[in-house]
């Protein structure tokens, strides 16, 4: 049965103020290869659909700027995950580091008046825009000073952050040439002496964000997250998500480097996640029960260490299977409920939707489903209402 995109248009300003969401629409200008893409209303949680090379990504990337009020070392490690950072050896045999900034502008071209904005459509103050603009003398003079190196001229562009109609200078990124320093000198002192920048000259409170890729978390980013959730109410979610897969998981723990090995055995380096299994007696590794278990876990873990920010998950239905996506839906929109978190994610399944339309239908939390397209190079987001999810998960509709 086909189903017009609805654009749930009905919903007042106040409502979506009231549901106490970090950005409850998003603009997006001149970010990578966004040239312009307007979502009017985002949800609790809200899944991106749509081809490869819409946009799906580019919007959760959008959205880590957004949270951290465009930080460098937010943009450094958007740079980073897409290996536009670069290594390499200057005249005299030392080490730099190059960085691409102009990957992060639309057109990849840093020009004057076409800068990145970032944030709700209609509240201009809450956007976070990057653009050129004029380092300054006094930015200047000090630059100088922390490189040791010759004066700057005041008129060398720099990348300035907006938010709040107050204006930051990004001292530390200088846009094309710099008198009286090469480019590698430029690269190589300023990227020695960035995390001092980054402590003196960041001014706005940063909205609390994870981000979880295609791939699975590592064991040290689990335990990191499981530290912060043993013996809470979110410790018990996790262990609840796994049972999704597993209903035999009777107990979860952490081991690490001090765990003694048994007699005759080599002990292994580096904390891992072990299962106690209603009907085994020796536990055993997360992994052994394979890359779903893991994943869920890795998500209810990720949920409770978001709280009170964004958590994005990019393809989340790698690794979860077609038969447990509405149960996963409803967990994340659950966890993201009682943890203030809202979630953004995208999907390439017919599967993830079908599951998600089905939670969202079943739950007071508010799901939304936006499909992106790209039409002749233009972004659009195209939204689908109420009753279009209710026929999405009684009937199926294709909007990948």
């Amino acid at each position: 049965m086909a189903v017009s995109p609805g654009t749930a248009a009905s919903e007042r300003e106040e409502e979506q103020d009231a549901r106490g969401l970090h950005l409850p629409d998003l603009l997006i200008q001149g970010f990578r290869g966004i040239e312009e893409l307007a979502i009017p209303h985002l949800g609790r949680v809200t899944l991106l659909a749509g081809k490869n090379g819409a946009g799906k990504t580019t919007v959760l990337e959008a959205v880590r700027v957004y949270a951290a009020r465009g930080s460098y070392l937010a943009l450094f490690e958007l740079l980073k995950d897409r290996e536009e950072v670069f290594s390499a050896v200057d005249e005299d045999g030392d080490p730099v580091t190059e960085l691409d900034w102009e990957a992060l502008f639309f057109g990849r071209a840093i020009a004057e008046g076409q800068g990145i904005v970032i944030g709700p459509r209609e509240n201009a103050a809450e956007q976070i825009r990057i653009e050129s603009a004029a380092l300054g003398q006094e930015q200047a003079d000090r630059l100088s000073k922390i490189l040791h190196g010759p004066p700057l001229d005041a008129r060398v562009s720099t990348l300035q952050i907006s938010f709040r109609n107050n204006q930051q200078p990004i001292p530390y990124i200088i846009v094309g040439k710099t008198p009286g320093l090469s480019a590698t000198q430029r690269d190589r002192y300023l990227f020695r002496d960035i995390r001092r920048l980054v402590q003196d000259d960041d001014p706005w409170p940063v909205l609390g964000c994870k981000s979880l890729g295609p791939e699975l978390l590592s064991n040290a980013i689990m335990s990191e997250y499981w530290d912060e959730v043993a013996l809470t109410d979110d410790e018990d979610r996790a262990i609840q998500a796994l049972r999704l897969i597993r209903g035999d998981v009777a107990r979860v723990a952490m081991v690490g480097d001090d765990a003694r090995a048994p007699r005759g055995r080599i002990r292994l380096s580096g904390r891992r996640v072990i299962v106690r299994l209603s009907e085994h007696d020796d536990p055993v590794p997360l992994r052994s029960l394979g890359d779903g278990a893991w994943r869920l876990f890795g998500v209810a873990l990720a949920l409770a260490n978001s709280r009170g920010g964004f958590l994005l998950i990019d393809e989340a239905e790698n690794g979860i299977h077609h038969s447990v996506q509405k149960s996963f839906w409803r967990m994340v929109m659950e966890a993201a409920e009682a943890n203030d978190v809202q979630v953004l994610a995208t999907t390439h399944s017919w599967d993830c939707v079908r599951g998600f339309s089905q939670a969202a239908n079943e739950l007071d939390t508010e799901g939304r489903l936006v499909r992106i397209e790209k039409y002749g190079g233009k972004s659009k987001a195209i939204e689908y209402s109420e009753e279009g999810l209710s026929v999405i998960a009684e009937q199926g509709i294709e909007v990948r």
